[in-house]
C-alpha cells in the first residue's frame, strides 16, 4: 500500500528544501502544503500537538522566535498558548512537519529516521 505523505513547510526554508530534495531521491511522492500560501490547518495543528507536543514545534533558534520580544516568547507556557502563536506566525513552527500517516507525525529533518518511515 503506497503512504500519502505530507509535507508542511515553508519553499525558502533551507531544512525543508533538503528534506524534500531528500524525499525526490527517494522517489517519494510527496504532498506539500506552504504555510505562507495555505496557512497552518488548525485540525492539523491540534494533532500534532497530540503527536509530538507543542514544545517540539515552536522553532525557539529560529529568526522568528528571536525577533520575538521578551514578553511574546515568556508568554509560550503552555499548549493553548503555543497554539495561538504557531497559528498566528506560522514561520514559528520548526520545520517540517512530515505526516507519514494518520498517526505517524514528524518534526524537522533526519534522514535515518525517515528512511524507517519509507
Amino acid at each position: 500500500m503506497k503512504k500519502s505523505i505530507t509535507l508542511y513547510g515553508i519553499p525558502n526554508c533551507d531544512t525543508v528544501k533538503k528534506a524534500r530534495a531528500w524525499l525526490a531521491e527517494q522517489a517519494v511522492e510527496v504532498t506539500f502544503h506552504d504555510f505562507k500560501k495555505q496557512g497552518v490547518p488548525e485540525q492539523r495543528l491540534d494533532a500534532w500537538m497530540a503527536a509530538v507536543g507543542w514544545a517540539k514545534l515552536v522553532n525557539r533558534q529560529g529568526t522568528t522566535w528571536r525577533k520575538l520580544d521578551a514578553a511574546a516568547q515568556a508568554a509560550v507556557t503552555d499548549e493553548q498558548s503555543a497554539r495561538a502563536l504557531m497559528l498566528a506566525q506560522p514561520s514559528i513552527i520548526k520545520r517540517p512537519v512530515v505526516e507519514w500517516s494518520a498517526s505517524e507525525v514528524t518534526v524537522g529533518f533526519d534522514a535515518t529516521d525517515w528512511a524507517r518511515q519509507l
